[in-house]
């Protein structure tokens, strides 16, 4: 008898030091431990205040600045570009000499690249024209129609006029790249590309 009345004691001294345990964690949970009124008072590292907001906003404002200045240079290209203000420049290469088209011939030539296809046209005794002749549908090759006296895409049987360049049927709906010409010492110079005019 007197042993269970030792155990009787032993279990209450584990059920009050439970409760004490208890009602300590709540207070725990319930009051800030430490005696800081700000924000901060969970910042218990010494290198976690560098992880707040504003330093994070700060951080993300200095990368956008950054960004923003290191593509400005290639931004400015592009406007240039864009507008016209930066005259482009190319290189003067002899195509064809005149006495070896005849009125209606054409002849295929590679410009300002060489895996850039063109087409030259001789439409009358002192009328040249040449153009870029990738289709400017689906970039197919186009060709010379002396018969129809017209410029063909035959993949979607797109046409083109040869002496603007302007497609007259079929899909496409931009003119032909123009390749600027002149005659100097009886032959034909490319020497230039005309910009796209919307």
């Amino acid at each position: 008898m007197p042993q269970e009345k030792e155990l009787g004691q032993g279990q209450g001294h584990q059920r009050e030091h439970l409760q004490e345990h208890q009602q300590g964690h709540k207070r725990d949970n319930n009051h800030s431990p430490f005696q800081e009124d700000n924000y901060t008072h969970n910042i218990r590292k010494n290198d976690e205040r560098k992880l707040d907001r504003r330093g994070f906003m700060k951080t993300l404002v200095g990368a956008a600045g950054v960004f923003a200045v290191s593509t400005l240079p290639w931004g400015t290209l592009a406007a240039r570009e864009l507008t016209g203000l930066k005259k482009k420049a190319y290189p003067k290469l002899k195509i064809a000499d005149i006495r070896s088209l005849q009125v209606g011939d054409a002849v295929e030539f590679a410009y300002p690249g060489e895996h850039d296809s063109a087409l030259l046209i001789r439409l009358g005794d002192n009328e040249y024209k040449a153009y870029q002749n990738a289709c400017t549908h689906l970039k197919c090759p186009v060709f010379w129609s002396k018969e129809q006296d017209e410029m063909v895409c035959p993949c979607h049987h797109g046409i083109f006029d040869a002496r603007t360049g302007i497609p007259t049927a079929g899909p496409p709906k931009r003119p032909l790249p123009e390749v600027l010409l002149k005659q100097e010492s009886g032959a034909i110079y490319a020497i230039g590309v005309k910009r796209y005019e919307a």
